[in-house]
């Protein structure tokens, strides 16, 4: 096992992913120390498995809340308890073994050189990826990069990444949304708004059958919706920061982004 390490940490936010969950944990483990799971009201026994892990593995740490909040609350809560041990940056992945654990050195080693930016994996889509969704994250980072002036995002939705932390805790203490599906596009954008600098990884992802055990909690109308209504809050919000937007991004220190 890797040495601990008192800045970064693996962030995985966790809701009824199934056993899914323990290979991810394990992978991830092999990888890094410490991983911190944050189980966001799962209903499905994830939570006896992750804690009788737990006690074999120092190295993790199983974090429970009581009832699902959303993907943006476990990570607001997460990070909040890392901050107040230190920690500056985490990585966050997801809990069903679609991100590649084997990337976790690579992009911390990124971060670790670059401290102030916040490290995004690219998605590189298998044969498997469904085709409605691969389109729908191509308008996601449309408007994405429209709302941030090509800031940079390689791509909004992909969660595997690094933030740093303190600014992260910034932009969700100043809003009351991007607390449950809409938390990563909205987190980027926000950011890049708050003058953090994106790099970009190309990571793979693989998506699961469910055959294979994989588990999908993505609703097409609704988080569809979701992500429709977020982006037009944020455009709103991009209109009325425009003036300091362009000043930023075309003469000040962020133009070279």
């Amino acid at each position: 096992m890797p040495l601990p390490s008192t800045s970064h940490l693996v962030l995985i936010p966790s809701y009824n992913p199934g056993r899914k969950v323990l290979a991810t944990v394990r992978a991830a483990r092999a990888q890094w120390t410490p991983v911190w799971v944050v189980v966001d009201g799962s209903t499905d026994g994830s939570v006896e498995l992750l804690n009788d892990e737990a006690q074999r593995d120092p190295g993790l740490r199983v974090i429970v809340l009581p009832k699902n909040g959303g993907k943006g609350t476990a990570v607001l809560h997460g990070i909040t308890l890392a901050a107040q041990q230190g920690f500056t940056h985490a990585l966050t992945m997801d809990s069903d073994g679609q991100h590649p654990e084997g990337l976790i050195p690579q992009f911390m080693a990124t971060s670790q050189a670059a401290p102030k930016a916040m490290v995004l994996g690219k998605p590189v889509f298998g044969a498997e990826a469904p085709w409605v969704r691969v389109m729908g994250r191509k308008l996601s980072n449309g408007w994405a990069n429209l709302e941030t002036l090509s800031f940079g995002i390689g791509d909004s939705l992909y969660g595997f990444r690094i933030y740093p932390i303190a600014p992260l805790m910034r932009v969700m203490h100043g809003t009351g949304f991007m607390r449950r599906f809409d938390f990563d596009p909205e987190a980027v954008v926000r950011l890049c708004w708050a003058g953090v600098r994106p790099i970009n990884i190309d990571a793979p992802v693989r998506y699961f059958t469910p055959e294979e055990g994989g588990v999908s909690h993505f609703k097409y109308l609704r988080d569809n919706i979701l992500l429709s209504w977020m982006h037009a809050r944020l455009l709103a919000s991009f209109v009325l920061r425009l003036p300091l937007l362009v000043w930023r991004r075309f003469f000040g220190r962020d133009r070279t982004v």
